[in-house]
């Protein structure tokens, strides 16, 4: 068996600066081959899609279908209970950005009047309720309503299939239809990019999901059964000084009907500096981001994203 040699991060991929029409689909069937050819082709294929677009598409992804289809259930009971009972677990009430947000609570633009989806997130938390004890300034528990049996065990179920004991902020989302006299400033959520190293979505059959190209152009993330759509962070941008892109996007809900949504925000121990790497790093290509700890930096950005309506509470 040959080894393959290994080149700079810098050098490893071409970037094309050609504005993407679409987003790859890449097909993680073979992830566990024994075959290093073919891990190698699949990691070549995962790293050009980093480089030149900063979303895909993955497939045959291991999460089995009964449990997202749990959650997902889990998700649309939560949001149907009555307005004062979701209150009461108010992410405002929270020092690490736990429990629920209400419609319009959140600005992920600044341009933009609000965020129309209601949301719920949790941090890692294992079978006899213990949350991580050391993340920095995110470390906090997770808070979950009263009165909703299995909504707790369904959620926790699939947090864990999908990852193990990482600094990861898992949402159900619901985005109710947005009809009548549309505001373009007010939108499912607005125009961002992610905090962490990469964002796994299941998103049902309601397209809204649009990542923005080279070009300016909306390109949309359409709904295909059986996938998850990957995108980077800002965290490995900053490792990567921007070699590998981490992408606006936005999701608007004109569909005319309800839209559920579950993504889970993969990040880096919150203690850990985001510090570009010596092989991103060159005359040409000098450092181009403060180095911060991770927990900092989440928690900056999520300040921003909750701080119009802070006040209210």
């Amino acid at each position: 068996m040959t080894s393959t040699p290994k080149r700079p991060l810098l050098l490893a991929s071409a970037r094309t600066e050609s504005a993407f029409e679409e987003i790859p689909i890449i097909n993680l069937e073979h992830i566990d081959s024994k075959d290093p050819t073919i891990r190698r082709a699949l990691a070549d294929e995962i790293r050009d899609a980093c480089v030149n677009v900063g979303f895909f598409y993955v497939k045959n992804h291991g999460i089995p279908a009964e449990i997202v289809s749990a959650a997902v259930s889990a998700a649309k009971r939560f949001f149907a209970l009555p307005l004062p009972v979701k209150q009461a677990i108010d992410i405002h009430k929270s020092a690490n950005f736990k429990g629920y947000t209400a419609l319009l609570g959140e600005n992920t633009n600044p341009e933009n009047r609000g965020d129309l989806h209601e949301g719920f997130d949790l941090g890692w938390e294992d079978a006899s309720g213990t949350s991580r004890s050391d993340d920095g300034a995110m470390t906090g528990e997770n808070v979950w309503p009263e009165d909703l049996p299995g909504f707790k065990d369904a959620v926790l179920a699939y947090y864990h299939a999908a990852t193990t004991k990482p600094a990861a902020i898992m949402r159900l989302l619901y985005y109710p239809p947005q009809t009548g006299e549309v505001d373009d400033r007010v939108q499912g959520i607005g125009a961002h990019t992610d905090y962490e190293c990469f964002t796994m979505l299941w998103q049902d059959d309601v397209p809204a999901l649009q990542v923005l190209n080279n070009a300016g152009k909306w390109i949309d993330a359409v709904p295909i059964p059986g996938t998850l759509v990957v995108n980077l962070g800002d965290q490995l941008a900053r490792w990567t000084n921007d070699v590998f892109k981490s992408t606006v996007h936005r999701a608007v809900n004109r569909s005319g009907v309800e839209r559920y949504s579950i993504p889970l925000f993969f990040g880096t121990d919150y203690n850990v500096k985001l510090e570009a790497l010596p092989s991103c790093v060159s005359e040409e290509f000098p450092p181009k981001y403060e180095v911060v700890t991770a927990g900092e930096y989440v928690k900056s950005r999520l300040e921003a994203t909750y701080a119009h309506s802070k006040a209210e509470h």
